[in-house]
């Protein structure tokens, strides 16, 4: 595996650059391949120290009390329906993140791979039920992604879960229940791609964590996987409880640690954080990047999949480990045959210990002001 230095969009960084076998894309279930959930490796880098190799139902041994781990209980919706369009023809179309409090969508149109052409502002594709899907015009001017409005006999879960499929993520060839796609602590459905980091967290694992001393608090955010245009994440909303916010600033300046479990954690937490680096609770939508050069502020440690070159998701991995340690991970994932993908292994990434990693704000980041969120999403 080899770096190269590389821009993606404003932030120039020190990417991973690796052509993955696809041997190690892990196409099903660690069920399906005779391991419990728990079952799969873990890999633990702290600071600058070489990886550590070990199993994941041993996390809570790479943890301590005081510590405070941050999961999303954001369940995952079946998100693909099977549509047909005014001339009869049949097309696919995915569910991505929902707009606002109006009810309506962001869809996703498979239009280059089924070589078919775009709808029209106000046309209306026939959905099973009977139900239709109002198309009101290109989101932020994509081809691909189209605001619609959903018109459904009864309530959007309940229609989904007997018309639609879950999505398939990369390099997963089957189709698998939507129960494969939820963790343990899943609540509210709304998620149209699952938040795996959880996946391999039992209710076992998590009594170990808690009568270790580690607390552990949720938050929510429905994360949806698609990129826009833009190759920007679209808005996905999000809610930090009061119980939540008021953990993470106590873990905090106790010394304590704070763990999310996966990126849509870091991107919440970051999202509802000041200029002071407190936590705030509240709800709204976010399309925040975290780059190495934004950084990283409420978090010490990531608990999180493994990841392909391109998107966002090694950025925000970059800036929490560091360029130097993430490639030395990389590099033994792969030395190591390591599996890729939603149920793939897992690599717990914590800061060195005593070492504060915060970021500096500038003054021109203080009168900019920017963190990413907002009460309501743009409709582009």
């Amino acid at each position: 595996m080899s770096t190269t230095v590389s821009a993606s969009g404003p932030h120039a960084s020190s990417l991973l650059n690796f052509e993955l076998p696809a041997a190690l894309r892990a196409g099903v279930p660690p069920e399906e391949r005779g391991l419990r959930r728990d079952g799969v490796r873990l890999m633990v880098s702290q600071g600058e120290a070489w990886p550590v190799s070990g199993r994941f139902r041993d996390l809570a041994s790479y943890l301590r009390p005081g510590d405070l781990v941050v999961v999303n209980t954001s369940g995952t919706l079946p998100a693909v329906l099977l549509a047909r369009r005014p001339d009869g023809r049949r097309a696919e179309v995915r569910l991505a993140t929902a707009l606002a409090r109006d009810g309506l969508w962001v869809l996703e149109l498979p239009i280059a791979s089924a070589g078919g052409d775009p709808p029209r502002p106000g046309e209306m594709w026939l959905l099973p039920g009977p139900a239709s899907i109002h198309f009101l015009g290109p989101y932020r001017g994509s081809q691909r992604l189209w605001v619609a409005d959903l018109r459904l006999p009864v309530a959007l879960p309940a229609y989904l879960a007997q018309h639609a499929r879950a999505s398939r993520p990369a390099g997963v060839d089957a189709d698998w229940p939507v129960d494969a796609y939820q963790t343990c602590f899943s609540r509210e459905p709304g998620s149209t791609s699952m938040a795996s980091a959880g996946r391999a967290l039992t209710p076992e694992l998590l009594r170990d964590l808690v009568s270790g001393g580690v607390l552990v608090a949720p938050l929510r955010l429905h994360t949806s996987g698609v990129m826009g245009d833009d190759d920007r994440p679209l808005p996905e909303p999000y809610h930090v409880p009061a119980v939540t916010a008021r953990l993470v600033n106590e873990t905090r300046a106790a010394g304590g640690r704070v763990v999310a479990v996966g990126t849509t954690v870091v991107r919440t937490l970051e999202t509802a954080s000041g200029h002071d680096d407190r936590v705030r609770p509240g709800r709204g939508w976010t399309e925040l990047v975290v780059t190495p050069a934004r950084g990283v502020t409420v978090v010490d440690g990531l608990l999180t999949g493994w990841y392909e070159p391109g998107g966002s998701h090694l950025h925000l991995l970059e800036a929490l480990a560091g360029p130097g340690p993430l490639e030395l991970a990389y590099r033994a994932a792969l030395d190591e045959a390591y599996s890729w993908g939603v149920f793939g292994d897992l690599h717990l990434i914590l800061r060195a210990p005593g070492g504060c990693g915060r970021r500096t704000v500038t003054m021109a980041q203080a009168l900019l002001g920017a963190r990413g969120g907002s009460e309501l999403p743009p409709h582009g």
